[in-house]
Protein backbone atom coordinates (compact mmCIF):
# COMPACT_ATOMS: atom_id res chain seq x y z
CA UNK A 1 0.00 0.00 0.00
CA UNK A 2 1.27 3.36 -0.95
CA UNK A 3 1.55 5.58 2.25
CA UNK A 4 1.06 8.73 0.32
CA UNK A 5 -2.38 7.02 -1.30
CA UNK A 6 -5.72 8.58 0.31
CA UNK A 7 -9.61 7.20 -0.66
CA UNK A 8 -10.82 9.94 -3.27
CA UNK A 9 -14.11 10.71 -3.59
CA UNK A 10 -15.18 12.44 -6.87
CA UNK A 11 -18.70 13.22 -5.68
CA UNK A 12 -17.12 15.91 -3.04
CA UNK A 13 -14.79 17.02 -4.93
CA UNK A 14 -14.82 20.87 -6.11
CA UNK A 15 -12.94 20.42 -9.15
CA UNK A 16 -15.38 17.59 -10.16
CA UNK A 17 -17.07 20.00 -12.47
CA UNK A 18 -13.25 20.46 -14.39
CA UNK A 19 -12.13 16.92 -14.71
CA UNK A 20 -15.35 14.79 -14.68
CA UNK A 21 -18.11 14.94 -17.23
CA UNK A 22 -21.18 16.83 -16.43
CA UNK A 23 -24.87 14.87 -16.19
CA UNK A 24 -23.74 11.50 -14.87
CA UNK A 25 -26.15 9.68 -12.92
CA UNK A 26 -25.29 8.70 -9.31
CA UNK A 27 -24.62 5.18 -10.32
CA UNK A 28 -22.15 5.90 -13.05
CA UNK A 29 -20.67 8.66 -10.82
CA UNK A 30 -20.04 5.44 -8.42
CA UNK A 31 -18.46 4.11 -10.95
CA UNK A 32 -16.33 6.57 -11.82
CA UNK A 33 -15.28 6.83 -8.16
CA UNK A 34 -14.55 2.84 -7.84
CA UNK A 35 -11.80 3.31 -10.82
CA UNK A 36 -10.61 6.73 -9.61
CA UNK A 37 -9.39 4.80 -6.29
CA UNK A 38 -6.43 7.34 -4.52
CA UNK A 39 -4.57 10.28 -4.49
CA UNK A 40 -1.13 10.48 -4.76
CA UNK A 41 0.69 13.40 -2.61
CA UNK A 42 3.94 14.87 -5.47
CA UNK A 43 5.80 16.81 -2.77
CA UNK A 44 7.47 19.94 -4.76
CA UNK A 45 10.45 19.26 -6.90
CA UNK A 46 9.51 15.51 -7.18
CA UNK A 47 8.40 13.71 -9.87
CA UNK A 48 4.75 12.52 -10.80
CA UNK A 49 6.06 10.28 -13.79
CA UNK A 50 9.71 10.14 -16.18
CA UNK A 51 10.55 9.95 -19.72
CA UNK A 52 10.37 6.50 -20.62
CA UNK A 53 8.53 4.96 -17.37
CA UNK A 54 5.68 2.77 -18.82
CA UNK A 55 2.25 4.65 -19.25
CA UNK A 56 -0.32 2.77 -16.70
CA UNK A 57 -2.47 6.03 -15.84
CA UNK A 58 -4.17 9.31 -16.05
CA UNK A 59 -3.38 11.55 -13.19
CA UNK A 60 -6.44 14.64 -12.39
CA UNK A 61 -4.69 17.33 -10.67
CA UNK A 62 -6.24 18.17 -7.34
CA UNK A 63 -4.29 20.46 -6.19
CA UNK A 64 -1.17 22.25 -7.00
CA UNK A 65 0.77 23.28 -10.02
CA UNK A 66 3.32 20.86 -12.38
CA UNK A 67 5.53 21.52 -15.39
CA UNK A 68 6.73 18.93 -18.21
CA UNK A 69 9.68 18.92 -19.81
CA UNK A 70 12.06 16.83 -22.27
CA UNK A 71 15.73 17.13 -22.63
CA UNK A 72 16.82 18.43 -25.24
CA UNK A 73 20.35 16.66 -26.74
CA UNK A 74 23.08 19.25 -25.26
CA UNK A 75 21.43 18.15 -21.68
CA UNK A 76 18.84 21.77 -20.79
CA UNK A 77 15.18 21.14 -19.92
CA UNK A 78 12.73 22.11 -22.49
CA UNK A 79 9.54 23.08 -20.47
CA UNK A 80 6.98 21.73 -22.82
CA UNK A 81 3.50 22.64 -20.90
CA UNK A 82 2.52 23.87 -16.84
CA UNK A 83 -0.95 22.24 -15.75
CA UNK A 84 -3.05 23.13 -12.67
CA UNK A 85 -5.60 21.89 -10.64
CA UNK A 86 -8.53 20.78 -12.40
CA UNK A 87 -6.53 19.62 -15.62
CA UNK A 88 -5.39 15.79 -16.40
CA UNK A 89 -1.84 15.27 -17.24
CA UNK A 90 -0.16 12.07 -18.48
CA UNK A 91 -1.73 11.46 -22.29
CA UNK A 92 1.89 11.34 -23.73
CA UNK A 93 1.99 7.97 -22.47
CA UNK A 94 -1.24 6.96 -24.63
CA UNK A 95 0.09 6.65 -27.78
CA UNK A 96 3.58 4.15 -26.87
CA UNK A 97 2.66 3.06 -23.42
CA UNK A 98 5.60 4.94 -22.33
CA UNK A 99 5.56 8.32 -20.94
CA UNK A 100 7.28 11.20 -23.39
CA UNK A 101 8.26 13.40 -20.65
CA UNK A 102 9.08 14.46 -17.48
CA UNK A 103 6.25 15.59 -15.00
CA UNK A 104 7.50 17.89 -12.09
CA UNK A 105 5.58 19.65 -8.95
CA UNK A 106 6.28 22.88 -8.96
CA UNK A 107 4.59 23.03 -5.40
CA UNK A 108 3.59 20.33 -3.19
CA UNK A 109 0.75 18.70 -5.36
CA UNK A 110 -2.01 15.75 -4.91
CA UNK A 111 -3.54 13.80 -8.00
CA UNK A 112 -6.07 11.58 -8.65
CA UNK A 113 -4.78 8.41 -9.77
CA UNK A 114 -6.72 7.29 -13.00
CA UNK A 115 -5.61 3.30 -14.20
CA UNK A 116 -6.17 4.30 -18.28
CA UNK A 117 -6.88 0.71 -18.31
CA UNK A 118 -10.10 0.69 -16.36
CA UNK A 119 -11.15 4.48 -18.06
CA UNK A 120 -11.00 2.68 -21.29
CA UNK A 121 -13.19 0.05 -20.22
CA UNK A 122 -15.51 2.22 -18.36
CA UNK A 123 -15.63 4.51 -21.14
CA UNK A 124 -17.02 2.08 -23.35
CA UNK A 125 -19.94 1.52 -21.05
CA UNK A 126 -20.42 5.54 -20.06
CA UNK A 127 -20.82 7.23 -23.17
CA UNK A 128 -20.02 10.62 -20.94
CA UNK A 129 -17.29 9.58 -20.10
CA UNK A 130 -15.80 8.51 -23.47
CA UNK A 131 -16.73 11.60 -24.76
CA UNK A 132 -15.07 13.28 -21.76
CA UNK A 133 -11.81 10.98 -22.29
CA UNK A 134 -12.03 12.49 -26.26
CA UNK A 135 -12.43 16.15 -25.28
CA UNK A 136 -9.66 16.31 -22.61
CA UNK A 137 -7.20 14.85 -26.00
CA UNK A 138 -8.50 17.07 -28.30
CA UNK A 139 -7.88 20.25 -25.91
CA UNK A 140 -4.54 18.95 -26.14
CA UNK A 141 -4.24 18.36 -29.40
CA UNK A 142 -5.47 22.25 -29.75
CA UNK A 143 -2.95 23.62 -27.02
CA UNK A 144 0.27 22.13 -29.09
CA UNK A 145 -1.32 23.79 -32.44
CA UNK A 146 -1.56 27.11 -30.09
CA UNK A 147 2.23 26.73 -29.12
CA UNK A 148 3.95 25.71 -32.64
CA UNK A 149 1.91 28.86 -33.74
CA UNK A 150 2.86 31.02 -30.87
CA UNK A 151 6.83 29.81 -31.40
CA UNK A 152 6.88 30.02 -35.05
CA UNK A 153 5.34 33.67 -35.69
CA UNK A 154 5.03 35.77 -32.37
CA UNK A 155 7.09 38.56 -31.18
CA UNK A 156 8.79 38.08 -27.70
CA UNK A 157 6.19 40.82 -26.22
CA UNK A 158 3.05 38.44 -28.25
CA UNK A 159 4.45 35.49 -26.55
CA UNK A 160 4.76 36.79 -22.94
CA UNK A 161 1.51 38.42 -23.26
CA UNK A 162 -0.57 35.01 -24.74
CA UNK A 163 1.11 33.31 -21.97
CA UNK A 164 -0.14 35.75 -19.27
CA UNK A 165 -3.62 35.84 -20.64
CA UNK A 166 -3.82 32.06 -20.73
CA UNK A 167 -2.70 31.79 -17.54
CA UNK A 168 -5.26 33.98 -16.00
CA UNK A 169 -8.04 32.54 -17.68
CA UNK A 170 -7.14 29.03 -16.50
CA UNK A 171 -7.21 30.67 -13.18
CA UNK A 172 -10.69 32.21 -13.38
CA UNK A 173 -12.20 29.17 -14.31
CA UNK A 174 -11.10 28.19 -10.66
CA UNK A 175 -12.65 30.73 -8.89
CA UNK A 176 -9.81 32.80 -8.84
CA UNK A 177 -8.94 36.42 -9.88
CA UNK A 178 -9.17 37.51 -13.05
CA UNK A 179 -6.85 40.36 -12.48
CA UNK A 180 -4.18 38.56 -10.53
CA UNK A 181 -1.81 35.65 -9.99
CA UNK A 182 0.98 33.95 -8.41
CA UNK A 183 3.71 32.72 -10.74
CA UNK A 184 4.40 28.87 -9.66
CA UNK A 185 7.16 28.78 -12.68
CA UNK A 186 10.43 30.38 -12.59
CA UNK A 187 10.95 33.70 -15.19
CA UNK A 188 13.69 30.67 -16.74
CA UNK A 189 11.19 28.16 -17.04
CA UNK A 190 8.53 30.72 -18.85
CA UNK A 191 11.48 31.44 -21.29
CA UNK A 192 11.95 27.53 -21.99
CA UNK A 193 8.40 27.36 -22.25
CA UNK A 194 8.16 30.58 -25.06
CA UNK A 195 10.93 30.10 -26.77
CA UNK A 196 12.88 32.86 -25.36
CA UNK A 197 15.60 33.90 -23.47
CA UNK A 198 15.98 34.53 -19.34
CA UNK A 199 16.77 37.83 -20.49
CA UNK A 200 14.22 38.64 -23.41
CA UNK A 201 11.49 37.24 -20.39
CA UNK A 202 12.84 39.54 -17.63
CA UNK A 203 13.73 42.45 -20.47
CA UNK A 204 9.43 42.03 -21.97
CA UNK A 205 8.39 41.90 -17.91
CA UNK A 206 9.83 45.12 -17.33
CA UNK A 207 8.66 47.11 -20.33
CA UNK A 208 5.04 45.64 -20.17
CA UNK A 209 5.77 46.99 -16.07
CA UNK A 210 6.74 50.48 -17.56
CA UNK A 211 3.96 50.76 -19.95
CA UNK A 212 1.56 50.25 -16.91
CA UNK A 213 -0.17 46.91 -18.40
CA UNK A 214 1.19 44.94 -15.48
CA UNK A 215 2.43 45.49 -11.90
CA UNK A 216 4.97 42.70 -10.67
CA UNK A 217 6.41 41.94 -7.39
CA UNK A 218 8.23 39.02 -8.11
CA UNK A 219 6.44 36.21 -8.46
CA UNK A 220 2.81 38.35 -8.14
CA UNK A 221 1.48 39.71 -10.71
CA UNK A 222 -1.59 41.90 -11.30
CA UNK A 223 -2.61 42.90 -14.90
CA UNK A 224 -3.64 46.25 -14.87
CA UNK A 225 -4.37 46.53 -18.55
CA UNK A 226 -5.96 43.64 -20.26
CA UNK A 227 -7.13 45.14 -23.26
CA UNK A 228 -3.33 46.08 -23.86
CA UNK A 229 -2.36 42.48 -23.14
CA UNK A 230 -4.93 41.13 -26.02
CA UNK A 231 -3.65 44.10 -28.42
CA UNK A 232 -0.57 42.33 -28.44
CA UNK A 233 -1.97 39.10 -29.02
CA UNK A 234 -4.84 40.22 -31.52
CA UNK A 235 -3.12 43.12 -33.21
CA UNK A 236 -6.36 45.43 -34.92
CA UNK A 237 -6.49 44.82 -38.34
CA UNK A 238 -6.71 47.61 -41.31
CA UNK A 239 -9.98 48.15 -42.78
CA UNK A 240 -9.84 47.98 -46.96
CA UNK A 241 -7.33 49.89 -48.87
Amino acid sequence: MNPHAIKVACSSCNLRELCMPVGLTDADMQRIEEVVATRRKVPKGTHLFHNGEPFNALYAIRTGFFKTCVSSEDGRDQVTGFQMAGEVIGLDGIVSDRHTCDAVALEDAEVCVMPFDRIEELSREVNALQHHVHKIMSREIVREHGVIMMLGSMRAEERLAAFLLNLVQRLHARGFSQSELMLRMTREEIGSYLGLKLETVSRTFSKFADDKIIEVKQRHVRILNTDALKALVNPPTCGPL
